[in-house]
């Protein structure tokens, strides 16, 4: 695999010498995509290679990339390109994310600030539909939709409830479960107005000198100011306590527009509603990635992401939904660990 992507390299690497260079491979994430370090003349640069989901991976990504560099956002710079062999050769931010960093702070509010403080740049800039992309054509950044917020958390009842449950109570409880969260998804209260990474928690959120860089944006899209502030806060790979997510929402809330404090409750039904949406997505994906592509290492997260969900669900507006889950999925499960 090695030789191959330094032969890909060599075809396509315009105005680059590449006679002395090493490959050798880095840590991945839960895409199909498998990432490379590429050291020439004591520099660095990351090789990006997919033969799945080339357009999400590869023309998206970087389409995504340019757009908020262009809005002096900092995000990979790309280098070289061969779509057609499904790879890139994209700028090295280096190892350090903002999960390493939280994972050892004790005070981490300071930290969080900092990222809060770039979302609510990300969120001045005026979303564009259409960038140009590496094929002479255009990337749409689509708008989210109940629709798209339906097909998310359909994940959860496709991957997730067949680990335990039959085929008839899923579908019984599927067709409750959707009746509520449509009429919830209905009733969100801001419009889709804003640029929304989908993924922006720690872990693609890199320590690059004194500023902050972003990564892993090809999934992003044009929706409601609290979603990416729900994946930031709601992470579910690090555990921080319900004191501290109230101060980091706090912080947000304070700074963003006035039309948002004067509006606090709805905007706090909109965070909890698309919490639980994430939470239940996200179980969906990590049950997927375990029973389809054999990773089981996003299970343990899934007990954590439960307790999100439960936190979430406190308010009365999710009063037939806490009912539905409790009624059908036990306590016991939700903490375990599946195995099978």
């Amino acid at each position: 695999m090695l030789e191959k992507l330094k032969l890909l390299v060599l075809e396509s690497g315009k105005n680059i010498n590449l006679m002395k260079f090493k490959i050798f491979p880095i840590a991945g994430d839960a895409s199909f995509r498998t990432f490379y370090r590429l050291i020439l003349n004591k520099n660095s640069k990351i090789i990006v290679y997919t033969r799945k989901e080339k357009y999400k991976n590869l023309i998206a990504y970087t389409a995504i990339n340019k757009f908020l560099r262009n809005n002096k956002i900092l995000a990979p710079k790309l280098f070289v390109h061969n779509y057609v062999k499904g790879m890139l050769v994209i700028e090295d931010f280096g190892d350090l994310t903002y999960y390493k960093i939280l994972l050892k702070q004790k005070n981490k509010l300071t930290t969080y600030k900092k990222l809060v403080d770039l979302l609510l740049k990300i969120q001045k800039i005026k979303p564009k539909t259409k960038i140009k992309n590496i094929i002479n054509g255009t990337h749409k950044i689509k708008k989210y939709s109940s629709k798209q917020l339906h097909r998310e958390t359909d994940l959860f009842f496709d991957w997730y409830l067949p680990l335990f449950l039959n085929k008839k109570k899923i579908l019984k409880i599927k067709k409750k479960t959707k009746k509520i969260l449509s009429q919830l998804y209905k009733n969100l209260n801001f419009p889709n107005s804003y640029f929304v990474h989908r993924d922006y928690h720690s872990q693609n959120l890199m320590k690059v000198g004194n500023r902050v860089g972003v990564i892993d944006s090809q999934d992003a899209l044009i929706g409601n100011p609290t979603y990416d502030l729900v994946s930031l806060i709601d992470d579910v790979r690090l555990r921080t306590s319900k004191k501290l997510k109230k101060q980091i929402y706090d912080y947000y809330l304070n700074k963003i527009n006035k039309i948002y404090r004067v509006n606090s409750q709805k905007f706090l039904d909109d965070f909890n509603v698309l919490s639980v949406q994430r939470s239940l997505k996200i179980i969906g994906i990590f049950s997927r990635l375990f029973k389809r592509d054999k990773k089981k290492e996003y299970l343990k997260f899934i007990p954590y992401t439960w307790q999100l969900l439960e936190i979430r669900m406190n308010s009365k507006i999710f009063l037939k939904l806490r009912k539905i889950l409790n009624t059908n999925i036990s306590k016991k499960i939700r903490k375990k660990i599946i195995s099978k």
